[in-house]
This record gives structure tokens, sequence and C-alpha cells, in this order.
């Protein structure tokens, strides 16, 4: 091809196969992960000193909100994150699941410090040893209790998990095995 100018310039041939809707899609999932990262509602389920902690990391002092995580929703079909603070008693435990899976996909979990995610230093037959026995978990909080610094990084892990997820992951074949091993779906 000749421009204005004279100079030549040279088109690379288009390889096979691609068409535009590659690049539409990559970017609708870059667009739509944007808009769930920085919109994420929280479900928070706190059962002890855990939940003291969350309280702080909302307060002014260190501002959850500032994450797009202001608005708190204690529905749980209108919340896409279940934040699970604190000792999980098994009579608890199909009360934590009832409430996960009355969540609209996507939906994420955190497990927030050492009771949530192994049962603490309650090593006994009344306490669940881990969330992650009945609901799948993406980003453990450690801590007894965790400081709110480290709740806030629980959230940006969410948030950059929530940002490089496909739309059509919910739909593989992997992530509905997933579910299948919890008993779900």
């Amino acid at each position: 091809m000749e421009t204005a100018t004279g100079s030549t310039i040279t088109v690379a041939p288009k390889p096979e196969g691609i068409e535009g809707a590659g690049f539409f899609a990559t970017s609708l999932d870059k667009v739509v992960g944007l808009a769930r990262a920085n919109s994420i509602w929280p479900l928070p389920f706190a059962t002890s000193c855990c939940g003291i902690e969350f309280m702080a990391t909302m307060a002014s002092h260190y501002d959850l909100a500032r994450f797009g995580s202001e608005r708190l929703s204690f529905s749980p079909r209108q919340a896409d994150l279940l934040m699970v603070m604190g000792t999980i008693a098994k009579k608890m435990g199909p009360i934590l699941r009832q409430v996960y899976e009355q969540m609209a996909e996507p939906r994420w979990v955190i497990s927030v410090g050492a009771c949530a995610s192994s049962g603490g230093i309650f090593d006994t037959y009344s306490v669940l040893q881990g969330i992650d026995r009945i609901i799948p978990v993406d980003v453990y909080v450690p801590g007894c209790p965790p400081r709110p610094e480290q709740i806030i990084d629980g959230i940006l892990k969410i948030q950059h998990l929530v940002e490089t997820e496909s739309v059509r992951r919910r739909d593989s074949p992997e992530y509905k095995a997933m579910l299948n091993k919890y008993g779900m779906e």
C-alpha cells in the first residue's frame, strides 16, 4: 500500500481463523471482570471475634469502601461474596451451606481467621474443622483474629480473582466437577 507521501506500508496478512469475535469476547471478559471486581457485595457470616475485626475493617480508619465493598448485604440473594468469620459449629454447617446455595452465581467465599479455615484451637467433636469441608473457599485469611489489614488483603485477592476470571469459567467442566465434589448442582 502506498501513502500520500509516496512511502510504502506493508500490511501483514491476517492469519486464518481469526475473527473479530475473539477480540470482542476477550474485551468483554475484561470489562465484566473490572466491573465485578470493583462492586463486590459482601455478606458477613460472623460468629465470633473475627467479626469484630471485620467491623474495624468497615470503620473509617481502614474504610473497606475504597475497594467497592461498602454495601454489605445481609440477604444471600443480593450478595456475591460470602465472608465466613469465626468458629462454625457442626450444627451450623447446614445453615452455612444453605446461605451459600441461596447466593446467585457468580459467588465467591473468603474464610477469615483460623477457626473458619481450620477449626482453630477448637479441635473438638462439635466444631467444623474448616468450612472447605462443606463449601468451596476461594481465599483464606489467616490469623486469630486477623488484623484489618489482612482482611483488606483478602478482599484485594478476591478482587484480582474476580477481575481475571473468565465469564465462561462457571460453565467449565472443571467448575462443575468441583461443585459435584461438594454435592452441589
